[in-house]
């Protein structure tokens, strides 16, 4: 028999479930009810059942995890190269006054360049390999996590600084003991926006001479009419997103946990 505790804490999570679910079952009964009416043809707008024919056809034949898996490999390493980069040089933007006299408005100014904007430099000097596709995904991913980072740990409470100091913490450990843990949520929030940046930057990078890919996906089934493949490769990349997003939350959950 249940208790009234965890009916009382499995309440809450229940109801946020359903209403996360509520607006993507919405979203499918009017793309249903649009593709049935006639309003569009099927080669603008194919019903969810032809999505999922093209969904069992790719993954049949094995093609659709081959695209998948390197997508995930270049956003995964993509983000790791940006993020890390990032947090290093936004830590030391946002504890040094100096460095931010002389680095922030040079990184503001190249943050306002487009994605696209990239490829054909990234071509020239890296090729047409794996090396232009991950190193955009590092861009798109390094900016956001060293703006938050370097913000917070510039507006980082004085008073815990001064008692790391009245602890005789100094430069790395006053950082790792007592900075940090101060500014972890605004840190996490980099992360995350950075994780979801990478795969914005995802598809412009799988335009750079790729065979392979979600991106490559897209606009093959665009050069194609496969409509059906179109969207499939939407609703992958938002599916991968979220799923990505969401073991980060975990381990922003448990990290803050722990230092809390």
């Amino acid at each position: 028999m249940t208790s009234p505790a965890k009916a009382t804490r499995s309440g809450p999570g229940l109801r946020a479930a359903v209403a996360a679910l509520a607006l993507p079952v919405l979203l499918l009964a009017a793309w249903q009810v649009l593709a049935s009416t006639g309003a569009y043809s099927s080669a603008q707008l194919p019903p969810p059942l032809s999505v999922l024919e093209a969904l069992g056809q790719l993954a049949g034949d094995g093609t659709l995890w081959q695209h998948v898996a390197i997508s995930l490999q270049r956003v995964v390493i993509g983000f790791a190269a940006g993020s890390g980069l990032g947090f290093a040089l936004g830590a030391l933007v946002g504890l040094s006054a100096a460095v931010r006299a002389l680095v922030a408005p040079s990184v503001a100014a190249l943050r306002a360049v487009p994605s696209l904007a990239w490829v054909p430099l990234l071509v020239l000097w890296l090729g047409i390999g794996e090396g232009p596709k991950i190193t955009l995904v590092a861009i798109g991913s390094f900016f956001p996590v060293y703006t938050t980072v370097s913000a917070a740990l510039a507006h980082a409470d004085p008073h815990l600084v001064e008692v790391g100091r009245a602890y005789g913490l100094r430069g790395g450990s006053l950082l790792g003991r007592i900075m940090l843990p101060s500014v972890a949520p605004a840190v996490f929030s980099g992360l995350r926006l950075g994780l979801a940046q990478g795969w914005l930057f995802l598809v412009a990078a799988e335009l750079i001479a790729s065979s392979m890919g979600l991106g490559f996906l897209l606009t093959d089934s665009q050069n194609t009419g496969r409509t059906d493949i179109l969207l499939l490769a939407i609703l992958l990349l938002a599916a991968l997103g979220k799923a990505c997003d969401v073991l980060l939350g975990l381990v922003e959950r448990r990290v803050l946990r722990t230092h809390t």
